[in-house]
């Protein structure tokens, strides 16, 4: 017997509040909200996004891209609101949003990938394929050993 797992690039929860644009009354300044549990991977997101973190916290980061930056606040309720200095052009915050959620959806699906293929043996199964396909969802198969 065996199972398939199909493990799309998607962070839950966070795309919900990440299209939301809010008006600041400070010029050259837009927030944005999303919600991104793990400070660990938003990192590396940001990374991936390339941004520099300036300066991290917990509930805090400040980071840079080349003619913007952006404070990072996480809030009582997980969720972050991002402030964009540099810009006023509302889809280019959201855009930004959107492209470190899709940065930290690839993280969290890299790290579903590794905790399934570490404790497949623990839970009997052994993994007999990995693809990464087109649409960057990866199909993992695994048999379960009797």
């Amino acid at each position: 017997m065996s199972i398939s797992l199909i493990l799309l690039p998607v962070a839950l929860g966070a795309v919900a509040k990440a299209a939301v644009a809010q008006s600041s009354p400070a010029p050259n300044v837009c927030t944005v909200s999303t919600r991104l549990r793990d400070a660990r991977l938003l990192n590396l997101a940001l990374q991936d996004t390339g941004a520099r973190t300036t300066s991290a916290a917990p509930d805090a980061i400040d980071v840079e891209w080349a003619q913007m930056t952006a404070q990072l606040r996480r809030d009582a309720e997980g969720v972050w609101q991002a402030h964009f200095h540099g810009t006023e052009d509302r889809q280019r915050c959201v855009d930004t949003v959107l492209a470190i959620d899709a940065a930290y959806g690839l993280r969290v699906q890299a790290e579903v990938l590794r905790r399934v293929r570490d404790q497949a043996p623990a839970a009997g199964m052994s993994l007999v394929s990995q693809t990464a396909n087109a649409d960057r969802s990866v199909t993992m198969v695994l048999e379960v050993r009797e």
